[in-house]
């Protein structure tokens, strides 16, 4: 936790030369997508759901579309957003909030019973 406190205050910049593309920027999604989400309450929902019906097409497709539904609306309004959130004043309270996450862990660690 105190490693990520630091992480939000160094800025991210592309470097000299470097171009972004939409093929690299959906590439980086799917697969940090997917790995956010290996193992979480939505993957064992499915996998439940998958157990208890017969159809798994059906199944993956419903997940899909509920995951999809969830997710859209927050990434065109994060798009739509981006420009106007003070993303210096995001980042320090991130890296605040990670600090003081740090530091009752470690006081947990050291006062436990």
């Amino acid at each position: 936790m105190l490693a990520m406190a630091l992480w939000p205050l160094k800025p991210d910049r592309l470097e000299e030369g470097a171009s972004v593309s939409r093929r690299g920027a959906f590439l980086a999604t799917l697969v940090a997508f997917f790995l956010a989400e290996i193992g979480d309450k939505t993957q064992i929902a499915t996998v439940a759901l998958a157990a208890g019906y017969a159809n798994l097409g059906a199944v993956v497709i419903g997940t899909t579309a509920g995951m999809v539904l969830a997710n859209a609306p927050v990434v065109f309004l994060g798009k739509a957003f981006a420009d106007r959130l003070p993303m210096g004043a995001i980042h320090r309270a991130a890296a605040a909030l990670f600090a003081v996450l740090g530091l009752v862990f470690l006081l947990r660690a050291f006062i436990s019973d």
